[in-house]
């Protein structure tokens, strides 16, 4: 290393005077470049000592206005999924129908009637109009809402079982995504976990037979991220609920999704639902409000009044509320089922209904689009698409996908990243070392951006 380079290094000021941070110093505030110019003098005072030329006064203010970039950029980012995975918890779960983007935007805009009641002029409850929906599309007594599902579970063990016993089958003692596990959120809730039967088979006479003076609540946990199948046996939600009503001991039913609709209709396997739980006699029904429900993210519970109220009341309620425009977003998602449209708006549920044949129109469409602006060739496959988001496990759809295969020594991930890389990010994914991309998961608005990064990539990377 040359001391004589380390003395090369501009000054702040002189980066600061340099013609490319003008306009920077003007918008972003002479404080803030001047921190950020710091920031980017230390790390060529770093690349310097390595061996590295010093930069020019220039060269750091262009570092300097990366930074700013970097800092001043939305995130998180939209993107386009492309995966054929309809909930896709890297990409932010289920988008919201139109209404419910409209409704969020609202309530952020100004002011609203969020704990007012506009006809008395006194303070009124945030979630009576969410609790009134919710009543109506499940058939509960009793609603609350809090900011994700998991917070959901935690508060209901905290109010209804802190210091007893929460009988669980070992086989629903699951972990779900991001280490989430059963067992813990037990003990985090103060409570014991008492496992009974074997990992796939469990009967009646097993949760019968772990009932004590300190058995809080029977507690059934969906896997709703895989599936044992075989020799197995479980015990339903009505036969549990008969159980725990003769015991006087409560039934919690996490069933995960959210699904509001009959899956079996789009040819998938049966998806528990609140409905199904709250005819059974199940106490609280949980589940989440940003997968298959297709709405933001909440904790959704439902079920008996006074459980309901007992969680209202407890100290950890006002910890997990449901924000604003969540709640605003929500509600306006929820209508959706009342007025009988879910299929139609809500895109999580557009997307799980399309026609197959609408589907391959739509790939058939994009290659004949990139192939007529003379960017590659490319080929419409059959593929199938995944619900994703820890529901449905194993399940898919049949779907159709625009198959590119890299040519001249491209390698598909080099594509991927491409296209990862685009003003809009495209977000697909690799089979058979081919690039695929699935138009199911693809909103239909969004066609054209798919196209002009498609092509974009394929001209660069001359895949042809």
């Amino acid at each position: 290393m040359s001391m004589l380079e380390l003395r090369n290094l501009p000054s702040v000021e002189r980066v600061l005077n340099s013609t490319a941070l003008e306009s920077a110093v003007h918008s972003f505030g002479r404080n803030g470049v001047v921190d950020l110019t710091r920031e980017a003098l230390t790390a060529a005072r770093g690349k310097v000592m390595s061996g590295e030329p010093a930069p020019t006064a220039e060269d750091v203010a262009h570092q300097v206005l990366k930074l700013i970039g970097e800092l001043a950029a939305p995130s998180p980012r939209p993107v386009i999924n492309a995966t054929g995975v309809i909930i896709h918890t890297n990409l932010g779960r289920a988008p919201l129908s139109e209404a419910a983007m409209w409704a969020a935007q609202a309530a952020a805009f100004g002011y609203s009637d969020l704990e007012i009641d506009l006809g008395t002029g006194r303070r009124g409850s945030r979630q009576a109009h969410l609790q009134s929906l919710l009543r109506r599309i499940t058939g509960a007594e009793a609603a609350l809402v809090v900011n994700n599902n998991a917070s959901a579970l935690l508060l209901g063990l905290s109010a209804l079982a802190a210091g007893r016993e929460v009988v669980v089958a070992r086989g629903e003692a699951v972990e779900i995504g991001g280490g989430f596990r059963i067992p813990d959120v037990l003990r985090q809730s103060g409570c014991t976990l008492v496992d009974v039967g074997t990992t796939n088979r469990t009967y009646v006479r097993d949760y019968a037979d772990a009932i004590s003076d300190d058995t809080a609540a029977f507690l059934k946990a969906h896997a709703s991220n895989f599936r044992i199948e075989g020799f197995t046996a479980e015990v339903n939600e009505r036969d549990l609920a008969d159980l725990g009503d003769g015991a006087g001991i409560p039934v919690l039913h996490d069933i995960g999704s959210g699904a509001l609709l009959p899956t079996e209709r789009y040819g998938l396997a049966h998806e528990p639902t609140p409905q199904e739980s709250i005819a059974a006699g199940v106490g609280l029904v949980f589940f989440s409000g940003d997968k298959l429900l297709g709405g933001p993210q909440a904790g959704i519970v439902v079920g008996k009044s006074d459980l309901v109220q007992r969680l209202e009341r407890h100290p950890l309620a006002r910890a997990v509320r449901i924000d604003k425009m969540s709640l605003a977003s929500l509600t306006a998602t929820l209508v959706h089922y009342v007025y009988g449209d879910a299929e139609t708006e809500i895109p999580v549920w557009r997307m799980i209904s399309a026609d197959p044949d609408t589907v391959h129109a739509r790939a058939l469409s994009w290659s004949d689009a990139v192939n007529s602006a003379k960017s590659g060739k490319t080929s419409v496959l059959p593929s199938r698409a995944a619900i994703g988001g820890g529901s449905l496990p194993g399940e898919t759809l049949p779907s159709w996908t625009l198959s590119v295969a890299p040519q001249n020594g491209a390698s598909p991930e080099s594509v991927l990243a491409a296209l990862r890389s685009q003003p809009t990010p495209v977000i697909a994914r690799i089979e058979d070392d081919t690039v695929r991309l699935d138009p199911r998961t693809v909103l239909p608005d969004q066609d054209e951006t798919v196209l002009r990064a498609l092509i974009s990539v394929m001209d660069q990377a001359s895949l042809s």
